[in-house]
Parts: structure tokens; sequence; C-alpha cells
């Protein structure tokens, strides 16, 4: 079974995802990650990032590969072409580059077929912005996770300031997710939007716990109905 979390940036979608899935007994597939990896890469490489087809040669000949400690649902080891940038993908300089990394179709195609291929083999939670619409279409539950600018700008300020990377600057974290909004919305390829039988959900008010409790009970009547 796969079950499809997709939304905007700072939403909850990773946090929601992984308590999903512990509690589920699924695994995650963090494709977010893979993006960023990308991203990595081609910064390191002195790329354009413009230049979608560059970039898309990254992506198709730097393999990514996760690894995961024993009862995590996470991947705690993320490599590109053997490189561990599990901490690299993470900072602001990521942050303001992966939107228009993922926005290429080179790009996007050359991580089409290992996301499918990862995701069909098993129980998955998959969190994105076109899971639900490209990725996995036929997923047996979507969900579409969003909250306001203004919350999820306090949220990445948090998470910023517990993981030691990442702008501290609430305006400046605020400006990023209103930017990498607009870019995710407007892009030619697969946009950010809800898919027509996503569940849409609206964490602003609710708590993580509330969130997942719904989602989980949700999946269970989805499972039962298989």
């Amino acid at each position: 079974m796969i079950i499809a979390i997709d939304g905007p940036s700072g939403a909850g979608k990773s946090t929601v995802s992984k308590e999903v899935a512990s509690q589920l007994g699924f695994s995650c597939l963090d494709t977010g990650a893979m993006f960023r990896a990308i991203a990595w890469k081609a910064l390191e490489c002195g790329i354009d990032l413009s230049d979608a087809q560059a970039v898309g040669k990254i992506a198709r000949e730097y393999q990514i590969d996760f690894q995961c400690m024993e009862g995590e649902v996470l991947p705690s080891v993320v490599t590109i072409g053997g490189t561990d940038v599990s901490r690299e993908i993470r900072t602001s300089r990521i942050d303001r580059s992966v939107s228009a990394v993922s926005a290429h179709v080179p790009v996007r195609s050359a991580m089409l077929e290992q996301q499918r291929r990862i995701g069909n083999a098993g129980n998955y939670v998959v969190e994105g912005r076109d899971i639900g619409t490209v990725v996995f279409p036929d997923a047996e539950l979507k969900i579409f996770l969003t909250a306001s600018a203004h919350e999820r700008a306090i949220r990445r300020l948090a998470q910023n300031r517990e993981r030691g990377v990442g702008s501290l600057d609430f305006d400046e974290v605020l400006a990023d997710i209103e930017r990498r909004d607009e870019l995710d919305s407007s892009r030619d390829t697969a946009p950010l939007r809800a898919a027509d039988d996503a569940v849409q959900l609206d964490s602003t008010s609710q708590t993580i716990a509330q969130i997942v409790d719904s989602i989980c009970d949700l999946a269970k009547k989805r499972m039962g109905a298989l």
C-alpha cells in the first residue's frame, strides 16, 4: 500500500510521514532528499541550476542511496555517488536551490523510475509535492497537507535552531517559504496541487498527533477495504 502525502514546504509532511509510518509499520521514501542530493551535487560541480540538461545529466549519472538504522522508518544516511550528504542537503543553501532543481523535466524523469521501483516493493508512506498526482497516481490513500505560511515559517525556524543549520532570521525564512510556494505552484512540470481524490488536511491549528491520527484512521479503513 502507498500513502501519498503532498503539500507545500514546511507543512509538516516529513514529521507526519514518519509518525504515520511508525504507527502503521510502514517505511518512508524520502523523495525530497533525492532532489536535495541532486541540487547539492550540481552546486558542487559548479553547474548553473537553471541549466535543465546539465542538472538532468547529474540526476542520470549519480545514484542516490538510503541507509536506515534498525527500527527507523526514515533513512539516516543519504548518499549520492557514494558520498554521504546527509547533513549537507539540509542547509539553507539547499533550501534555496532545491525548487529550481526539482522543476526540471530531465531531473524528475531520472528520479521517477527509481521512486516507483522502491515504492511499489512494499508498504510506503511517500511525501513530496507531486506524489499523488504524478509519481503514484494510483496510491490507495492520498493526503494534501497544508498550513499557513506564517505557521510554516515558525516551524522551520524551530527546526533550524534545533539542527544548528539554516537561517535563524524569521523574515528570511518566511520569504523563502513564500518564494518556494510560488515556484512550486507555478512551474510547468508537475506543479504543486492536490490530487482530485486527495483528502485535504490543514495543520495550522492542529497538532501533529491529531493529523497523524486522522491519516492512520483513513489508512486503516482503506486497508480494510482492500
